[in-house]
């Protein structure tokens, strides 16, 4: 992993760590309106896989647009770690899910079994910084990248980020970019 793709993400931990809660929320509710306006344009998409944040982690609230898919009659998809591996498995979520916090501060659906992604037509992706070439940085684990190749490649893969792009990401073979990126400002096209 190249050094400035590590500097990349450390600015941006360190950027988003200096959110107070109240702005996290205040750019979420942004986003979150962004979305609406971006996802009204397409109608042709019902299957909708979100992650869902991680509190200590500052990460964009997207328990809003969850809750605004399943008003809509959505269907909607998250995924849980297969234990010990890079793999995520695909459940599905509706407004009667339970969820417990892991160790690490994640949410996790229980009571539900894994079922196949295939109709999945829409992921969105949490990241640190994006580029204005649709390449991302995450947390640098690779679950995200094991996951959408796996997927057909007409799935939209679209992001969400606090801030605004940065000029350039390093990107390497394994990197899968993204199509769109929804900022408080403005939705991206790559």
């Amino acid at each position: 992993m190249s050094t400035e793709k590590e500097q990349i993400r450390q600015l941006f931990k360190d950027k988003r760590k200096a959110l107070s809660p109240e702005e996290a929320q205040r750019r979420s509710e942004l986003i979150f309106r962004q979305f609406q306006v971006w996802f009204n344009s397409h109608p042709e998409i019902a299957h909708i896989h979100i992650y869902l944040p991680i509190a200590h982690q500052n990460e964009i609230n997207t328990l809003l647009i969850r809750d605004y898919l399943l008003g809509r009659g959505n269907s909607v998809y998250t995924s849980i770690v297969k234990s010990g591996t890079l793999q995520l498995d695909t459940v599905k979520i509706d407004s009667n899910t339970i969820f417990e916090i892991n160790k690490w501060g994640i949410p996790i659906p229980q009571n539900i079994s894994a079922i196949s992604p295939n109709k999945i037509q829409l992921v969105l992706i949490p990241l640190l910084a994006f580029d204005i070439k649709g390449n991302r940085i995450g947390f640098g684990k690779g679950y995200y990248d094991v996951f959408l190749s796996g997927l057909d490649g007409e799935v939209l893969k679209v992001g969400l980020s606090f801030f605004d792009p940065v000029p350039q990401i390093p990107s390497e073979t394994h990197d899968i970019p993204l199509d769109y990126c929804i900022t408080s400002e403005k939705v991206f096209t790559f």
